[in-house]
Parts: structure tokens; C-alpha cells; sequence
């Protein structure tokens, strides 16, 4: 006797390829608008910036001509960008708080669908 899993209809799967979907673009997203993250680099910049200003010899000059720029204004944001090393103990409380029921979700969720599978497969042995 072989075992035959239940079958999942077309609109659940669309349903469920749809809901992955919008968690994975939302998991990408919200951080950035929230403003999380892509915000690590503080500019620093020059007043009337020079390359040997900006501490770039004839080398790393050649690079950024390589790259279509030879302004040394034009790379003065880049080159003095500082990271910001700014804490929030509020971020880290959210942060903590969310792994840890996102790690209660799953193991109940997991804990019901094994116990609904061992049903299904073996019966109720009770």
C-alpha cells in the first residue's frame, strides 16, 4: 500500500506562491523604507576637493578615469563616506523579539504538521 499525500487544489498553490512572493519582496523592502538599512555610510566631504586631497595616487586616479570619472568632486562623496556606528537598543529589542517568534512560530507549526502527518501516515494508535 502505497502512500498517497492529499492533494493541494490550483488556487491554494497560486495562493501560496503569491503569499511567498509578497513575504519575500516585503522581507527585501520594508528594511530600506523603514530606513534599517542601505543608510551605513555617512559622506563626508571636501571643500574643493583634490585627488591628492582625497588621498588617491596616480594608480587609483587611472581607476576612476576607468570608471568615467575624472573629477575629483564627482568622487568626493564615495571616497570620504564614513560608516555611521550609530546603536538603538530599540532596533535590537525589535529584532530579538521578532527571531524569537519567528522561532516559536515555526516550531509550533512544525510541531502540528508533523503530529497531523504521523496521524494521517499511522493512524491513531491510542
Amino acid at each position: 500500500m502505497a502512500y498517497k499525500p492529499p492533494k493541494q487544489s490550483i488556487a491554494g498553490q497560486i495562493f501560496d506562491v503569491l503569499t511567498l512572493l509578497v513575504l519575500t519582496v516585503g522581507a527585501l523592502y520594508i528594511p530600506l523604507y523603514l530606513g534599517l538599512a542601505g543608510a551605513a555610510k555617512v559622506p563626508n566631504p571636501i571643500a574643493n576637493p583634490t585627488w591628492e586631497a582625497l588621498g588617491q595616487n596616480a594608480t587609483e586616479q587611472q581607476q576612476w578615469a576607468a570608471l568615467g570619472i575624472t573629477d575629483p568632486a564627482a568622487a568626493n562623496d564615495i571616497i570620504t563616506a564614513r560608516f555611521d556606528y550609530s546603536f538603538s537598543w530599540a532596533a535590537l529589542i525589535v529584532m530579538i523579539v521578532l527571531v524569537i517568534g519567528y522561532f516559536v512560530m515555526v516550531v509550533r507549526l512544525s510541531d502540528r504538521e508533523y503530529r497531523e502527518v504521523i496521524e494521517e501516515r499511522f493512524g491513531d494508535e491510542r
